[in-house]
């Protein structure tokens, strides 16, 4: 017979072993040993986050949470998510609200970081098939995809564990895109790079010293080295900023003075170099551009005009380059008039242009640039660094630091109407103020090790006394920290239903817009003392990523998310019918408030060979309406069996073969059509000629 006492002793066991649990299943279904110590732990942690230190606090809610699970799990093997469920409800009702609030933090943390293993995993499999088409001059080589493998790590580990919350979120949900995220701690955007200075010092590219070169071809190979090695320790473009001054005066220092063919030649290795070279772990060519035009001496004459002779050759069977993007600088007084010293040289770079696509064009009397002399230079995607809070306002030697970039119908599209857009407008801001401070902040702990040849040979503005491990913080002060933007033709739709190539009252909230951007971007360079602009942002991989997030939100809306990308910037949609002259005119307003980079092109239906005078009224036209940087597009279409160059819809007409390649620019860059993503595909697809008349 079993006692009162044997009975309660017996049933206090059986209780005993009623909250003792032997497993546990997690979340992709897997079941594991049940550990009640974990759960003590987030609890503890929690408590440690809100100042509390007693660990049997912890012990004793942990047994409390176990026997809520007893009483309210049905299953024999409680989840995860269910005791996480349990943790929170446990925490509050007993008191501790604040270690709950922490605990949640925790939990929420966690999940994203979960989930981000998940998108990291997916972006992996998707590398291995190809490359990320979110870069146009991405190889698909093995080291390609190696180095996509690392981008996408990178990013996953910046967004789960080191941006500030509210910026994380924002890009995520595609209110706003932190450019080139994979590289967010570990270096800057692009470079300036002052040529002369190298050539004159030698530099070491970290397994030798390279002497000053004595002759014009080691000068040009010695170039695209320097491109070359300073691509590997940025994410952005390479540029020379006064390419036939400097060369032209490091030939004045040489013996023996080289001959035209001499330099001819020298200058088509450089494009060969910069069109085969690769930088990235061997990932791509270097994102090179070079400005020139305006030295009048004879040395730097003939730098230009062999130059745009070599790029007009092509290489090696005739082939249209890629790189470099050339950069070819209006100056009145210099190369603009017939009278100019320099004319003959715009005169044939207006030849190159109308059969290479490049050069572009900059112009240094443009109401923003002119007091800079012949200063301001460009990137090939558009980026400008000029004005300088902490020093000279030179180009060499200076770029820009990071940028990132606003959705504009987004805010339309949940604002409804300009009053309240505006008022969103100052929020997001305010957000992309506090996001590019955080990078900002995060870059200048970086030492002149983490950067061997930008800091170590002294590239950046004010980094000749940096010791080793010094932090940067006080170099890179000279740059410029963009914030960009995006549709603002989709936008100005979806707030008075009409662009700004449509009605004059889109064209005067275009401006208004644009405008308010750029004010706002000048008090914060007053308020944090930095140099801060407003960039016309480029868009190559980010025009779909935003549409595609607005569409799942908004829905499929005619004119705004109906298409598989948002236009560039300030630019009239590319499927809009105008005249060439009407473009460059209403895009022309904008270019004095991008003061980050700006960049505005016409279509034309096929290559102008040789209609030099149409280009040049062209180009004049963008100098009369105050533009600070132009080109002109056209289809350029080689087979790559016999080298015929044209336009080929479908088969070459001389050899009947199928393989060709289709060179065009995206946002400022030339590459060839395969490599574009599927946005940039469906605007290519969608893109009129403008019409030419009479102005």
């Amino acid at each position: 017979m079993i006692t009162i006492l044997e009975l309660t002793t017996k049933r206090q066991m059986e209780g005993s072993r009623q909250v003792i649990f032997e497993e546990i299943r997690k979340r992709d279904g897997r079941v594991v040993p049940f550990d009640k110590q974990k759960i003590t732990e987030a609890i503890f942690r929690a408590a440690r986050a809100v100042g509390g230190e007693d660990r049997n606090i912890a012990e004793i809610l942990t047994q409390k949470v176990i026997e809520h699970l007893q009483r309210n799990n049905q299953d024999i093997i409680p989840t995860v998510e269910g005791t996480q469920d349990a943790v929170e409800k446990i925490l509050i009702e007993n008191g501790h609200a604040r270690t709950a609030k922490a605990y949640i933090l925790y939990r929420s943390r966690r999940t994203r970081m979960r989930d981000g293993k998940s998108d990291l995993m997916d972006a992996v499999k998707e590398i291995l098939v190809e490359t990320s088409r979110e870069n146009a001059n991405i190889s698909n080589s093995p080291s390609a995809k190696m180095l996509q493998i690392a981008m996408a790590a990178s990013k996953n580990y910046y967004l789960s564990n080191l941006l500030p919350e509210d910026s994380a979120e924002a890009h995520r949900e595609a209110s706003i895109h932190i450019h080139d995220l994979d590289y967010y701690a570990k270096t800057l955007n692009c470079l300036q790079i002052d040529l002369k200075k190298l050539f004159k010092e030698g530099f070491h590219t970290g397994n030798g010293w390279i002497r000053p070169p004595q002759r014009v071809y080691s000068a040009a190979a010695l170039a695209a080295i320097i491109l070359q090695s300073n691509q590997n320790d940025m994410y952005g473009g390479q540029s020379f900023p006064h390419f036939d001054r400097d060369m032209g005066e490091v030939i004045r220092s040489f013996k023996k003075q080289p001959c035209e063919e001499e330099t001819f030649q020298a200058m088509e290795g450089l494009i060969y170099n910069l069109n085969t070279m690769h930088s990235r772990a061997g990932a791509q060519v270097p994102f090179s551009s070079i400005n020139f035009g305006t030295d009048t001496t004879e040395e730097g004459r003939m730098i230009t005009r062999a130059l745009l002779k070599a790029f007009e050759k092509g290489l090696g069977r005739g082939e249209n380059p890629v790189f470099p993007n050339l950069v070819f600088r209006v100056k009145e007084g210099v190369n603009f008039d017939s009278e100019d010293p320099n004319y003959d040289l715009f005169r044939l770079a207006l030849k190159v242009a109308s059969h290479r696509l490049n050069p572009t064009f900059s112009f240094m009397d443009a109401s923003f640039n002119q007091k800079y002399g012949e200063e301001v230079s460009y990137m090939g995607c558009r980026t400008r660094t000029i004005a300088n809070r902490h020093g000279e306002e030179l180009s060499a030697g200076r770029g820009n630091i990071a940028s990132v970039s606003i959705n504009l119908p987004r805010l339309a599209l949940t604002a409804k109407e300009p009053k309240a857009f505006f008022v969103e407008l100052d929020r997001i801001l305010r957000l992309c103020v506090r996001q590019l401070l955080h990078r900002f902040e995060v870059l200048s702990e970086l030492k002149m090790k983490d950067l061997p040849f930008l800091m170590g040979q002294n590239l950046y503005m004010g980094s000749e006394n940096l010791k080793c491990n010094e932090p940067i913080h006080d170099i890179i002060k000279h740059g410029t920290l963009s914030m960009g933007f995006i549709g603002l033709a989709e936008a100005l739709i979806s707030l008075v239903n009409s662009h700004h190539g449509d009605s004059e009252e889109a064209r005067q909230l275009g401006i208004s817009i644009v405008e308010h951007m750029w004010k706002r971007t000048q008090q914060f360079c007053e308020e944090y003392d930095l140099n801060f602009a407003l960039y016309a942002t480029p868009a190559e991989g980010l025009s779909g990523r935003f549409i595609n997030a607005d569409r799942k939100r908004f829905g499929v809306l005619p004119g705004i998310t109906d298409k598989e990308y948002y236009t560039n910037s300030y630019h009239l949609p590319v499927n809009y019918l105008t005249s060439i002259f009407e473009k460059i005119k209403i895009e022309g307003e904008y270019h004095n408030y991008c003061n980050g980079g700006h960049i505005s092109y016409v279509e034309l239906a096929s290559p102008p060979r040789d209609n030099i005078e149409a280009i040049e009224k062209i180009i004049r036209h963008m100098a009369a309406c105050n533009l600070g940087y132009g080109g002109i597009n056209y289809p350029i279409d080689e087979c790559i069996s016999c080298s015929f160059s044209g336009l080929i819809p479908e088969a070459c007409p001389q050899c009947g073969g199928t393989a060709i390649r289709r060179i065009r620019r995206i946002t400022g860059y030339l590459s060839t059509e395969e490599r574009f993503n599927a946005a940039k595909q469906a605007e290519l697809r969608d893109r009129k000629s403008h019409i030419f008349n009479q102005y």
